[in-house]
Parts: C-alpha cells; structure tokens; sequence
C-alpha cells in the first residue's frame, strides 16, 4: 500500500529506536516507498536483525548503536550516519520508553531515567539534524513519535505523560523556528500498537477490552500501520505541513 503513492528514492530516513515495534514498521514502509535507512538503537543484535528485514526491499541500510540519552553518542552517530549514506533527509525520534509508578512512590532517578530518552533524546537528535539539515540548505523533515497520553490522562505513568507532551512543544517551536530554513517538524501520535510496550497490558483483560472496545475499529493498531504516516511526514512534496500532530490512533479518540 505504501509502495507508489510517495516516491522517497534518492533520500534517506533516519529512525531512532527503529530496530522494532513503531519504530521497524516506519522503516520498513519508508524503505517500501524508496528510502534508504538508518537505525539508531541500544541492542546490536537487533539491530542486525532489522537490517536482514529491511535489505529484503533492497535499500541501502546502515546502523549504530546509540544511546540517544547520551550527547556524545547521538553527535558520533550522526556524523557516522552522514558519512556511510551520504546524506540524512528525514529523521523520525522515535527511541522511547515508559515505565509504571504512582506519583508518591516515584523517585527522581525513575523520573529523570524516562525523561533522558523520551525528551532529552528527541532533543539531541533534533539538535544535530537541524545543524546538519540548516547547514545543508535543501530542507528536510523532523518527525516527533509522541503518544496519545500528550492528550489523555495516564495514571501511574506522569513521567511518560510528561515527557510525550513536552515533545510536541519541541515540535511546535521547532516548527515555528526552522520553517525559513525549508525544514518541516511534525509530531506522530500512535494510538494503542502492539508492540512490546504494550505487553504488560495486553496480560489484564479489564485494560485489554477497554481500549480496544473504544477503539472503533476494534483493534490493536500494528507497526505497519504507522508506515504510510511515516511516507507522508518524509514526502519531500508536502512543503506546506509543518507543526502538525497526525493521530493514527482507529478513531479511539474520537469516541
């Protein structure tokens, strides 16, 4: 579905966190559609395992292992991502992770461990695309992946809350800010996928016949199902779409 519909040949999108869940589903559908790849994760192997899935649509896929909480790591990786493709022109900060406390037992480290990776990390990987990309001078496109709970309550998970809904405030000024430089800044926002962040909940049936019962298609969405948004954010043609949240969520939010 996505081959056709946008050509992305001759550029190249990065994902960080892209070695599973939303993050390989974007992958794929953007090397589907003729991207090039890169993918920045923690896990070596299954990073290397990524790259077996995606060189079956036959682009070009590079990885790094990065940690993009840690500065050092994520100016390393992009330089090293420039320098083995030739070029970035979309990035998708998709690395992120959750974790499960009451507000009155969660202590600062739990805190600050969810906000080094959720927003310092989109941070510093929009900080080094957005020198790269100015520098470059032929535009390009920043995408946030956030979560519905930048809309919605989430009990027992402030800190994710929190750091998903300082995101699109990075989006919207990013936007505002680097939009005379031809750069585009939009924010993703999954509804419920199943990927492995969501294990945990899949296991209560109270949880399980909630969501999906108040999603009107009646389903968990898929990583595939975020690709063709992942195509359309990248498409280098949609020069008028900036600042935007695009919800792909199977109208949870609607009803």
């Amino acid at each position: 579905m996505v081959r056709g519909v946008t050509d992305l040949k001759g550029t190249v999108a990065l994902i960080t966190g892209g070695n599973g869940g939303i993050g390989l589903g974007m992958a794929k559908g953007l090397a589907e559609a003729g991207a090039d790849i890169a993918i920045w994760g923690r896990n070596a192997e299954k990073n290397e395992q990524a790259v077996i899935e995606l060189e079956k649509t036959g682009r070009r896929v590079h990885t790094e292992v990065c940690d993009v909480g840690d500065e050092a790591q994520v100016v390393a990786s992009f330089a090293a991502t420039v320098e083995a493709l030739g070029a970035v022109d979309s990035v998708f900060a998709n690395a992120g992770i959750s974790g499960i406390a009451a507000i009155t037992d969660m202590t600062l480290d739990e805190w600050q461990r969810v906000m080094r990776v959720n927003l310092d990390g989109t941070f510093l990987t929009f900080r080094e695309a957005a020198r790269y990309l100015v520098a470059r001078a032929e535009g390009g496109a920043l995408v946030a992946v956030s979560s519905m709970v930048s809309n919605f309550g989430a009990p027992r998970q402030v800190h994710y809350a929190a750091s998903k809904t300082g995101v699109l405030g990075l989006v919207r000024s990013l936007a505002v800010e680097l939009a005379r430089h031809d750069i585009r800044v939009n924010a993703l926002l999954p509804g419920w996928t199943d990927t492995d962040m969501l294990a945990g909940g899949k296991g209560w049936q109270k949880f399980v016949d909630s969501t999906v019962g108040r999603t009107p298609v009646r389903r968990w969405g898929t990583p595939e199902d975020m690709a063709a948004a992942a195509v359309f954010l990248a498409d280098k043609t949609q020069t008028f779409h900036t600042g935007d949240t695009l919800l792909v969520d199977g109208g949870y939010s609607v009803y």
